[in-house]
């Protein structure tokens, strides 16, 4: 009986360490991710920093750099270092197109 325990424990415990290891490898690009992503992803953000990223990047454009999220309120040094493995920068962030019918001649 102890043996089983100890599998199941075992076991447990790599399952453990396997899923935090795929938690940790994912990323996120600043340009073009939504609040509960940036929250979810984002190591010491939460909900209210990860608004603030994105409406920085609504009221002044698109990142260029990752050290440019240093700019937002709430966002160090710190951060940006435990973060910068998870964080991508699009080169073009996704453009969108006006409505095909708004290009109607009225």
């Amino acid at each position: 009986m102890f043996y089983l325990n100890f599998l199941r424990a075992a076991a447990l415990c790599l399952l453990m360490c396997v899923s935090g290891r795929v938690l940790a490898d994912e990323t996120v690009d600043i340009n073009l991710a939504d609040v509960a992503t940036l929250d979810r992803v984002l190591l010491n953000v939460g909900p209210a920093k990860a608004a603030a990223i994105v409406a920085f990047r609504e009221a002044n454009g698109p990142f260029k750099r990752i050290e440019d999220l240093a700019e937002v309120k709430g966002i160090g040094a710190k951060t940006l270092e435990k973060n910068r493995a998870r964080i991508t920068v699009a080169s073009k962030p996704a453009q969108t197109r006006d409505p095909e019918w708004r290009r109607v001649p009225r």
